[in-house]
C-alpha cells in the first residue's frame, strides 16, 4: 500500500472503494449505471468517434495477443451464439 504522510493514494482509495461497492450493490446495479453510461455517452459522439476508439483498441489488444488468444476467444463467442457453453 503506498502511503504518503499517512495519506491514502488515489489509487488505493479507488481500489478500496471499488472493493465496498462491488460488496454492496449486485449485477443489476452494474447493468444499469453501463447502461446509462451507454446512453449519455452516445448522445455526445458520432459514429466516426465509435470507429476510431474500436480500431485504437484493436490495435492495442492485437500488440498484446496472438492468433491462439483470438481462436479461443472465437470458439468460445461461437458456442456461447449457438448456445453450446463449453
Amino acid at each position: 500500500m503506498a502511503r504518503n504522510k499517512g495519506k491514502m493514494s488515489r489509487e488505493e482509495a479507488g481500489r478500496l472503494g471499488g472493493q465496498a461497492t462491488s460488496r454492496n450493490h449486485g449485477k443489476e446495479f452494474y447493468q444499469e449505471i453501463g447502461q446509462k453510461g451507454g446512453e449519455a455517452t452516445s448522445r455526445n459522439h458520432d459514429r466516426e468517434f465509435y470507429q476510431e476508439i474500436g480500431q485504437k483498441g484493436g490495435e492495442a489488444t492485437s500488440e498484446k495477443h496472438d492468433k491462439k488468444f483470438y481462436r479461443e476467444i472465437g470458439r468460445k463467442g461461437g458456442a456461447a451464439r449457438s448456445g453450446n457453453n463449453k
